[in-house]
């Protein structure tokens, strides 16, 4: 019971660190810069150089409540600099001949939307402007990158936790307790539901990356949904590298009953010059479908959260008698919404475990057949 209240309490605390936050940011420079939607919310779902939770105004002066990370820069002409992105104070100051770039000062400059973006770090020169004339290879630890990591070493750690309890005994014979009772039916769950009706008597193979890439994108989407984070998962670079290993595996496990089927279906001959691209194309649409259905579903609900909320201050700078009228029900489609993410995170890592598993299975389908004629 108070589990069941907590939860939606929390959700509403985090709605009202979104609103502060996005309330100090309409309020930033209120006779120049209005609140811009599209500003906060893609600011939101990309790359950064630092955790942003909020901002304040305190003494006639804005402060951002955020944590700086690392700024790792090398170029030929100006060698390895090394730095905090506090430096470079939020884009309003260049730092050791280093800028950050933000939506305001790429427009104030006038450069060139195909060639520079938000939260890139480019050189400038003494006046202050853009020098492109440096090149710059930028290793900065960004916000997804740190999250990733963070993501990891807590898988790691959960992991190691459960696997030392298990060597001691514990949940062996007796039913297991604390983190135990919370990971085994999920993790007999996949095991169970996943890998051996897809895999077949491969199962025990693939099960630790099957494991793994389940338990990794489900850490990332829930930390993920805390405001202030990172949503990694809703990055297209992201996807796209799990999607890649995937069709590593998948490339590695297929065998020649798998390439005859692509490259000489059974169909009828006429049939084959049509059959044979689509194959083909097949084998590349598997990734990439996995790459696509993770990043738009993730990335659409961090929208649709951040939509809402902006919609207080949009109608509020209207009249602000319909910002307070429209801010309860904004708020509670921002807490059901929330919900509906949480479960969108378990199934949208179940169902990229899902498929490839399922994409395994088809790699070496023929094996199935051969055993079947022979026993």
């Amino acid at each position: 019971m108070v589990s069941g209240l907590f939860k939606p309490f929390t959700v509403a605390v985090f709605s009202v660190i979104l609103m502060a936050s996005f309330s100090a940011l309409s309020a930033q420079e209120p006779k120049k810069k209005s609140f811009d939607a599209n500003e906060v919310i893609f600011g939101h779902i990309s790359d950064g150089h630092e955790f942003h939770f909020f901002s304040y105004e305190s003494g006639g002066k804005e402060h951002e409540v955020t944590i700086p990370l690392p700024v790792i820069l090398y170029s030929s002409q100006r060698g390895l600099t090394v730095f905090m992105s506090s430096k470079l104070d939020h884009g309003h100051e260049p730092y050791k001949g280093y800028a950050l770039l933000t939506d305001h000062n790429i427009k104030e400059w006038g450069l060139d939307t195909k060639k520079f973006h938000a939260e890139q770090i480019v050189a400038v020169n003494e006046k202050g402007k853009v020098d492109e004339a440096v090149k710059i290879y930028d290793f900065s630890l960004t916000r997804n990158v740190v999250q990733m990591i963070i993501a990891l070493a807590l898988l790691v750690w959960v992991m190691l936790v459960i696997a030392k309890r298990y060597r001691k005994g514990e949940g062996v014979h007796n039913a297991p307790k604390g983190i135990q009772s919370l990971m085994e039916p999920i993790i007999t769950f996949i095991r169970d539901d996943v890998a051996k009706p897809n895999l077949g008597h491969k199962y025990e193979k693939y099960l630790p990356y099957i494991q793994t890439v389940f338990f990794f994108i489900l850490i990332n989407n829930l930390v993920g949904l805390i405001p202030g984070t990172a949503n990694v998962t809703g990055n297209i670079a992201f996807t796209m590298l799990l999607a890649l290993i995937s069709f590593i595996v998948i490339i590695f496990s297929t065998n020649k009953h798998y390439w005859k089927h692509i490259f000489w279906p059974p169909v009828p001959h006429g049939v084959k010059p049509i059959l044979i691209p689509v194959e083909i194309l097949g084998v590349f649409t598997k990734p990439f479908a996995l790459m696509i259905r993770l990043y738009a579903n993730m990335v659409a609900g961090h929208i649709i959260i951040l939509s809402l909320v902006s919609l207080i201050f949009i109608l509020g700078a209207a009249s602000k008698i319909t910002g307070y009228v429209v801010s309860p029900f904004s708020i509670a489609f921002v807490v059901f919404i929330y919900f509906i993410e949480i479960l969108v995170a378990f199934l949208q890592a179940y169902i990229f475990a899902m498929l490839t598993a399922v994409f395994i299975g088809q790699a070496f389908e023929g094996e199935h057949h051969e055993e079947k004629v022979h026993v």
